[in-house]
């Protein structure tokens, strides 16, 4: 390697020579209203606190199983590393909520989740552990590998990644996914520049619902003496209510909202839907109710579309990511499969739950015992034996019709 291009290999980093910088936000100013968004900016909004912590959380608390594919179906494969790792202790410092929360937020806010192979004496994988997604950059190789660095606690890092689980966003190519940040800029700048504004109205305590009306001209004293009694004495929520004496033969003029307070109003209710609509979650979610009655479906069926649709892709990308980095050719042939249970949504339905075992059983895809293990409880005596409903037998099956006799009965 030549000097040369040792420099260009070591900066590039910097320079950005054949890098992404993963997720990198925009700049001050790349939005029209000016905004600084951020990962801090953004989650101050609280539309698009909600929508994270409701995508992120939800998915974190879904199991992640190691299953082993036996004859005739498959076994959870307990005995399997990974299992440990993936569903129970992903390293010595978070619990498996922890960290793919933390995975879960750096995808929706970055567009990319990774993790750091943690390996022991004998090479095999012990443990993940999180890395901070704004510090990553990625590059091509001239091999064609794809290199990470970053630098944690002043120590530069540089792996590949054979040590490195990279989930990506979506839209994104090998190097990283889409940056919702990016993406969604003008989006955000736009809600925190409302927010902005609103706050700024609402600083002085005091909005003009009204004026004092005379038919008398009022001298410059005793405008600053209406003007400051007014100040003194009621703003403020403390002097709400306070009865309001006041001369100089003064009448009141109530004020209905102006125009433009009105569209402020109606632009901070779209804002908060564009955010919805980026994270595909329905305003309901995240207590915003307004308009859901002309949406033509009720509010369980768009709860229902957002397990379908929004939660079901992420979970097979990640799903997908796990068994294409971290299983083994070994595993593979072993038939092991790596996925997330999103029956574990119905654990806080009980309604749903009940139907979808009862279901099970009476079609014989359930065994007593596999909705008893699935709520925690014991085994039974004869519960291994899948069950069906008689009436659905096939009909070759059913007894031949009775034949009529015409002999008269005895007298």
């Amino acid at each position: 390697m030549t000097i040369l291009s040792g420099l260009v290999d070591m900066f590039s980093g910097i320079l950005r020579l054949g890098t992404r910088v993963s997720a990198d936000p925009p700049a001050l100013g790349s939005n029209s209203s000016g905004e600084p968004i951020t990962d801090t900016t953004v989650l101050a909004l609280s539309t698009a606190w909600a929508c994270v912590n409701l995508v992120a959380g939800t998915i974190a608390t879904l199991p992640v199983m190691v299953y082993r594919k036996v004859p005739g179906g498959r076994v959870v494969a307990t005995d399997h590393w990974l299992y440990r790792i993936l569903h129970d202790d992903p390293n010595a410092d978070q619990t498996e909520v922890d960290f793919w929360e933390y995975v879960c937020v750096s995808l929706e806010l970055r567009g990319n989740g990774y993790a750091e192979k943690l390996r022991g004496s004998s090479g095999q994988i012990v443990g993940l552990e999180p890395i901070p997604p704004g510090i990553v950059s990625t590059r091509y190789r001239e091999d064609g590998t794809i290199e990470y660095r970053w630098t944690w606690n002043g120590h530069p890092r540089r792996e590949t990644s054979d040590n490195v689980l990279h989930i990506r966003g979506f839209g994104g190519d090998p190097l990283g996914g889409l940056s919702p940040l990016a993406a969604g800029a003008e989006t955000f700048g736009h809600a925190r520049a409302l927010n902005r504004t609103s706050g700024s109205v609402m600083r002085n305590a005091m909005l003009p619902s009204g004026v004092y009306q005379t038919s008398s001209k009022l001298t410059g004293d005793q405008v600053r003496e209406i003007e400051d009694r007014l100040a003194l004495k009621y703003q403020g929520a403390a002097n709400a209510g306070r009865p309001l004496v006041i001369g100089h033969d003064l009448k009141w003029q109530q004020l209905t909202m102006s125009p433009g307070d009105l569209e402020m109003l109606e632009s901070r209710n779209f804002s908060v839907e564009e955010i919805c609509r980026i994270y595909g979650v329905p305003p309901h979610m995240v207590g915003h109710t307004a308009g859901n009655t002309q949406l033509g479906s009720s509010i369980t069926e768009q709860t229902r579309g957002f397990s379908m649709f929004t939660l079901r892709r992420r979970v097979k990308r990640i799903e997908a990511a796990l068994r294409k980095q971290l299983l083994t050719p070994r595993d593979i042939a072993e038939g092991i499969i790596i996925e997330i249970n999103l029956e574990g949504l119905l654990r806080g339905a009980p309604a749903e739950r009940s139907a979808f075992y009862n279901a099970g059983l009476q079609n014989g895809w359930f065994t007593i015992n596999e909705v008893r293990a699935l709520e925690n409880m014991p085994p039974v005596e004869g519960g291994d034996v899948p069950r069906m409903q008689m009436q659905n037998m096939p009909i070759t099956m059913t007894a031949a019709p009775a034949t009529i006799s015409a002999t008269a009965p005895a007298q």
